[in-house]
Formats: C-alpha cells, structure tokens, sequence
C-alpha cells in the first residue's frame, strides 16, 4: 500500500477512497445481518420482484428465430454439401496416404522433428482404433475453420477501415469471449436442427473472433513509413490493403489462424453433445456416460494429439519463415501413395486396428484397482475438502459447521467471537497504518461466516461498486452495479451466486498455486524446464477432456468439477508470473545488485513490484478461463449459470440458455474490466 493510503492514529480524518469504500461495504453487510429477522428483503430478493426476464427474451427470440429460420435452413443445407465432401474425402483417403501427407506437410514447415511429430501423432491415432472418427471430425475443422476464418478476417478488416465501428465490434467480441461456449448451441439448435452441421456453425461462430482480433491487431501494427509508401506509389485503398498492408501484418494473422483452429477444434467437440454423429467428441461424450473411462482417456488423447498436432504446425507457420527440402516432401507422399497400392487387396481397415485396446482394458483395471485400493484416502480427500473447504465457502460457518463433520455445530456465540477477533485484528492494522486492510478483514470474516452463496444482495451490489469504483473509477462502478442489476431482477441471482462460489474457489485456488509454481520456475530454470512442456500440454488439451481424469479417479460431484476447473485455469498464472518475474530491467538489476541487495530482497522489493502488472493480467486470464470451463464442468455435477445453460440445451429453452449465459458473461465482464483496471493502475505507478 503505498504511503498517501496509509492511516496513521492522528489522521484518522482523511480517509483514502480505498479506507472509505471497504468502510461503507463493510457497513452494509452489518447492516443487512443486523436487520434481515426485520426486513428479510434486504438478503433475498423477494420472488415476487422478479421480471420474467427470461420468458420475455425466450419469447423474443423465438420471434426472431423463426423468422430467419427458412434462410438458416437453407444455408444449413448448402453447407452440407462442402462437409459431406470433406467427410468422404478423408474417409475414402486410405490412411498410409494422409500419414504421408501429414508427415510431409511436418517435415516442410519443421524439419525432422515436426515431421516425426506427425507420423507418430497419427500413428497413435490409427492404433487407437478411432480412424474414421477422427476423420470425421477433421472433416468438420477443415470446413468450419475456413468459414471462420473468412468471417473473422471481414470483421477484423472492416474495424480497421471503419474507425466508427471499431469500439462497437470490440464491444462484440468481448462479449463472445465471454459467453460460454454451451450458450451459442441452444439457438443454433433451434434454428439449423440436430446434427453435425450445427457443430460446424458453432465452431465458425466460436473461432471467428480470435481471427477478428489479430487481424485488427496485424493491421494496427503496420509500420506508418510502409502505408506512407503505398499512398506515394499511387495505389488504390484496395490496393494497400491487399497489397501492402496484410502481407506486412502476416505474422499477427497467422498467430489468428493458429488461435481459430484451435478454437474449432475445442468447439468441435463440445457440439457434439447436439451432433450425435459419429466424431471423436461423441465418442468421448458416450464413453464418460457409461463409465468406461480407459476409452473416454483413448479417445481424450486422440482429440489431445490433433490438438498438438494443429498448434505445433500452426504456430510454425506463423513465427517460422524457414521451410525445408521440397524434394522430401514429395519423396514422403510418393511413399505413402507407392505404398498404398503395393498393399492394396491387404491393406485392413483403418477401423480395424485395435492395438491399443489393451491399454485401455489395462487402463480400466488399473483405475478399480488403485481406487479400491485407495478409496477410503481419495474419499477422505474429496470430504474434507468439500467439508473443511468448498462447503463453508458455499453457505458459511454457521450452516457448514455441523455435528457429523466437525464435531461440534456453529453456535451465535462463535460468530460474535469470530467478529470481535477480526475487529481486534482489524483495529492493530489500523494503528499501524494500514486501515483498508484491516477493514477488509472484517469483510472477508463476514463473507466466511455467511458463506458466498447466502450473501445479501446490497452487499454484493456496493462490494462490487465499491471495487469497481478504486479498479477504474465511477464508470466501471455504475456499469458493474447496473450489470449486476440485471441478473439480480431476472432471478439468477442464487445461480449466479454459485457460479461466483465455485469460480472463485478455483480463481483462489490457481492463484496459489500458479503462483507458487511460477516463482519457482523463475528462480529456477531446471523446474522451468519441467513445468513448461506440462503447461504447453494442458494449453492444447480442449476443454471437455480435463474432465475425464477428475472422473476417473472421483467421479461425479462438485469437487471433481473443481479440479478440472483449476487445471484447465492454472496455466496462464504460472505463465504470467514468470514472465514478469524474469523481465525486470537489466538496470533495476544492477542498482539493487551495486546497492548490496539480497536475493529475498530483490525479489520482494524490485522484481515482484515490477511483475505486479503482468501477474494481474495472468489473473485475468485465470478468471476468464475458469468461467470458460464451469459451463463444461455443469455436464459431471456442477450447480449454478453453468448447469441451468446445460439443462437448457437438453430442452432447447434458448430463453433460459440465453439468459443463463449472459449472466456468466455479465461476471466474466465484470471481473475481466477489474482486474485490468488495477492491473494499469499499477502499470501507471511504475512509469510503464
């Protein structure tokens, strides 16, 4: 805290804005705990308050569906046609010809090691018996990826050519990021139907915006003397943009064909849960339901080694300009095609390979072995977690300390006690200058003891205020209390609540520990050298497979859901903070080296300062990406937003799906225009 924010015993006066916001917070959750047996509004927002907000969306966009429907189907049925191609094209491919093809596209962006990268990545996939499914699915990436790509590329170009629009379509685009990727599904199904197309639209419409994005950001970036020299040789704006401006901005834009194909590949397998075909996201979806988790694990790493694939050869293409021996290239496809014919009447069936069956019984075995094994210690794992942890985050000390669990159960007199430790706390830090963090623990002994689930409503709409109003001024406060409104008055608010519950345990959570994890990878390149391949791993993993080892070895619950959460979520945190902890400036360095600083110094007082703005953007990413996964943590027992997206999909409410998923949005929002407001009020005080 810095020194114009410190209270001394004579100034108590003069309150900074951060002392008085937490100083009014915490004087309306007393407020609202001292009068809720009088006015027990002022803690649940009566149900006769609430708008049929979702009735009234559902209803309008049911009006508006149906009248696009006919053009919908229509264009459902055209591109029918290109992914029926694509289908029969790879499946009637013989496989030692697409490995060959693989093998040499890898050898001509990588060399040796992209090229073994492919054959052995496709040969797993040929062994694990999964051949034609996984060709259905690359059927549906080759011809979603271009339809993104296309529409990403237009609205990128046309930001850039229309500075009007520009705040508009990044206003879009934020919101794309942040509504769950279920919520796109529940009025695709009802306008283009059940199948394999609605996935191929979904994934267009999910992968376009990191298209969008880059091209934006490529055309930005464009040096000014080169659009000077295109406006002197006379050219066209046609022209220069074609000609000059995007072969200039090349490198950004491939980084966004990297980041689509990803995306459509992770969309991919989440619409399969309405495509119903015969893809590798069904086959992982069919086998988590009934329980065979050795072939949802074979089938997850299928999907994990296309995903590794797609970025290894994506990315190269974009940050690589080295290509190697066309003459290997060629030499590789004539082998794969000479090979194929030799073998032709004795060629088997792709789908007839099942060498790795065996490995997936093993898999099988092993897991009722080890948790018959292990099952008292991996339930007391999970019970006291949930016990001790997750429930009094949930519903508080005073309903979550119970008889049966802690022994003993949670009396009035232990939350006075707890509040007049806390105030006791909370005064010591005053005296001693730091008043705002004394009152902040005060607020957060209040929210352990009511639990996050049972908080009043004014609290939550003055602690979020209160804020927004220190992270980026009156702004973002009026915005974040007037988006709050809107979930509070629709009736989402306890799902909400939930969905912050768990979101934020597992925010905490990766915080921690990423943390932890990237500090010492700073200190230490031989750790670094560990954590990075596991971290390039889980970033390649999509979604729906983090939830197949969490089901493995817990099964089906809360915690489970919060374990897949926080490892698809920690990754950006480790990144973050060792990227900002081993960027300090060499002439930092040096003065607090020449100065006789220790190495604890150094790291306290010079590189953890300096790094504050990047772990903060770290965190960003956290949030934004464990939001991302609590809609697909829904599908293994998850409460809140995420489950009622879910279960509006199963009933195509696109009302419900709609409204569910603009409030997750409305809390991604919210936390994202937070979180990057301290982060520039930090990069602000350092001079940045």
């Amino acid at each position: 805290m810095s020194a114009d924010e410190q209270l001394t015993p004579h100034a108590l006066t003069h309150l900074t804005r951060g002392t008085q916001v937490a100083l009014i917070t915490l004087l309306v959750g007393a407020l609202c705990l001292v009068l809720e047996p009088l006015v027990p509004w002022l803690v649940i927002w009566p149900a006769e308050w609430v708008l049929p907000a979702t009735d009234w969306v559902g209803a309008g966009l049911k009006w508006f569906l149906e009248g696009i429907k006919p053009v919908a189907r229509l264009f459902s049925e055209l591109m029918r046609y290109p992914m029926n191609w694509a289908n029969a094209a790879l499946g009637a491919t013989p496989w030692p010809i697409v490995i060959g093809l693989v093998t040499a596209l890898g050898w001509y962006i990588g060399g040796l090691p992209m090229a073994a990268l492919g054959f052995l990545g496709l040969s797993f996939v040929l062994s694990s018996g999964y051949w034609p499914q996984s060709m259905n699915t690359l059927a549906l990436v080759a011809v979603s990826v271009p339809l993104a790509l296309i529409l990403g590329g237009a609205i990128g170009i046309l930001a850039n050519e229309v500075p009007r629009v520009k705040s508009v379509v990044q206003a879009v685009l934020d919101v794309m990021q942040t509504v769950p990727t279920f919520a796109y599904l529940t009025p695709l199904l009802l306008l283009f139907g059940f199948g394999p197309v609605v996935g191929l639209i979904a994934s267009a419409i999910y992968a376009a915006p990191p298209m969008a994005r880059n091209v934006m950001l490529g055309l930005e970036r464009v040096e000014p003397e080169i659009k000077e020299a295109a406006i002197m040789s006379g050219g066209t704006r046609f022209q220069q943009l074609f000609q000059v401006e995007i072969p200039s901005a090349t490198t950004q834009i491939m980084i966004g064909v990297n980041q689509c194909l990803m995306a459509a590949l992770s969309m991919v397998i989440i619409a399969a849960v309405i495509g119903g075909f015969n893809d590798i996201g069904w086959e992982v979806l069919l086998t988590m339901r009934k329980a065979q988790f050795g072939e949802a694990l074979l089938a997850g790493m299928v999907i994990v080694v296309f995903a590794v694939i797609i970025d290894r050869m994506s990315g190269a293409l974009a940050t690589e300009r080295k290509r190697h021996d066309r003459r290997v290239v060629w030499a590789l496809v004539a082998f794969g095609v000479v090979f194929t014919a030799l073998f032709w009447s004795s060629l088997p069936n792709a789908s007839e390979f099942t060498l790795m069956d065996p490995v997936a019984g093993a898999v099988d075995s092993g897991l009722t072995a080890f948790t018959q094994a292990n099952g008292p210690w991996l339930d007391a794992l999970k019970n006291n977690s949930m016990f001790y942890v997750l429930l009094p985050l949930r519903i508080g000390l005073d309903q979550a300390v119970l008889p049966f669990t802690w022994g003993f159960a949670w009396t009035p007199a232990m939350s006075y006690g707890l509040f007049a430790a806390g105030a006791v706390i909370a005064a010591l830090m005053a005296w001693r200058g730091h008043a705002t963090g004394g009152l902040m623990v005060l607020i957060g002994i209040g929210m352990l003891e009511t639990g996050i689930a049972n908080l009043p409503w004014p609290f939550v709409l003055s602690g979020t205020a209160a804020l927004g109003w220190v992270a980026g001024g009156r702004k973002l406060a009026l915005m974040s209390v007037i988006l709050l409104s809107t979930i509070l008055v629709s009736g989402l608010w306890e799902r909400a609540l939930l969905s912050l519950y768990l979101s934020g345990a597992a925010v905490f959570a990766c915080a921690v520990v990423g943390g932890a994890i990237g500090l010492l990878s700073a200190v230490s390149e031989t750790a670094w050298k560990i954590v990075r391949p596991i971290c390039d791993m889980l970033q390649t993993i999509p979604l729906f497979v983090f939830l197949i080892p969490v089901l493995m070895v817990f099964q089906i619950g809360e915690f489970s859901a919060f374990l897949a959460i926080c490892a698809y979520a920690v990754v950006p945190m480790i990144r973050y903070t060792r990227h900002g902890l081993v960027n300090t400036p060499d002439e930092m360095m040096e003065a607090a080296i020449s100065s006789g600083a220790t190495e604890w110094q150094i790291l306290r007082d010079i590189r953890a300062p300096y790094a504050a703005p990047t772990i903060l953007l770290g965190l960003n990413q956290t949030i934004l990406y464990a939001f991302a996964m609590l809609v697909i943590a829904a599908l293994i027992g998850t409460t809140g937003l995420g489950q009622s997206i879910y279960l509006a999909l199963g009933q195509a409410d696109v009302g419900l799906g709609i409204s569910a998923g603009a409030a997750m949005a409305i809390l991604a929002l919210i936390a994202d225009r937070m979180v990057q407001g301290f982060a520039e009020e930090r990069r602000q005080a350092l001079g940045l």
